[in-house]
């Protein structure tokens, strides 16, 4: 009697959708990636400037839904005193007094950048805030999730949308439109409108806003625009790029710290000496 030939089981991929952040914690640093996106485990502290940042979002999601600016900055600096202390990483401020007069800067930083963008805030014929969604792709392993602080009106094509981005930092980034994280992004963010509106996606902008006030006056706003129609180079190397990614997670391995990574570092590290993460 001829052997029957065994069908080889195919073990699941270990997360349902790639997003841009996952996709950039797994090629930083795989194990922090693996507790976080697999097994779900969020007890990672944030950093002050990432909520920050969250705050500057959640104020401008509010202006850009129809809130006025006074409005706007009161709750995004109440969403910030809502975070608790065990969320934060404090670094050395580790007393009271120095937590509080830590929160206290964060509280003048989140004013001063928020106050800087409302200023002169960009004006846009809006058509989505904070639009999120998870989409399939085709030749794509996995559907792509993202999230878009706004959909506008397209002022450089008719009846196309354009998607904006805000970003609250330190300082501006080098690289401007070119900064591969922004390609990356913005390319999450195209497939996911795309598919959402049912409508043609022409430009991806970023408005970085600079917390600290510049000495020589100049503008606290700066814009990097990526047009999508100049993007094919870019759109191969993303298809190229989320398949090797899911062939690697694919695969039997085994997650290994990465000491270096400035942010999660020693944490993974501790993971990896505990084991508590184990296949």
């Amino acid at each position: 009697m001829a052997s029957k030939r065994r069908k080889k089981i195919q073990k699941p991929l270990p997360i349902a959708h790639w997003s841009h952040s996952s996709l950039m914690a797994f090629l930083r640093n795989p194990l922090a990636w693996h507790k976080r996106y697999v097994e779900k485990i969020y007890d990672t502290p944030v950093n002050p400037a990432s909520v920050i940042g969250r705050a500057g979002h959640y104020a401008l999601e509010h202006f850009y839904s129809g809130a006025a600016k006074e409005v706007a900055m009161s709750l995004g600096l109440e969403y910030l005193r809502k975070v608790p202390d065990f969320e934060l990483a404090f670094g050395k401020a580790t007393s009271r007094a120095a937590k509080k007069k830590k929160r206290l800067l964060m509280e003048a930083d989140y004013l001063r950048a928020i106050g800087f963008y409302l200023a002169r805030p960009p004006r846009h014929k809006v058509v989505a805030v904070e639009l999120r969604g998870t989409v399939p792709v085709a030749g794509l392993p996995l559907p792509l999730t993202a999230v878009s602080d706004l959909v506008v009106e397209s002022r450089l094509e008719p009846g196309a949308l354009d998607i904006v981005d805000h970003k609250f930092v330190d300082a501006f980034s080098k690289g401007g439109a070119t900064k591969t994280l922004f390609v990356m992004q913005a390319i999450f963010n195209y497939y996911t409108v795309r598919e959402l509106t049912g409508r043609p996606i022409r430009r991806f902008m970023v408005y970085e806003c600079k917390k600290s006030r510049n000495a020589d006056g100049r503008a606290q706003l700066r814009r990097y625009i990526i047009d999508y129609t100049k993007c094919a180079e870019e759109f191969a190397l993303f298809h190229r790029l989320i398949r090797d990614a899911t062939a690697e997670i694919a695969r039997e391995r085994l997650w290994l710290p990465n000491p270096s990574d400035m942010f999660e570092g020693e944490h993974s590290f501790d993971i990896y000496r505990l084991g508590l993460i184990d296949e």
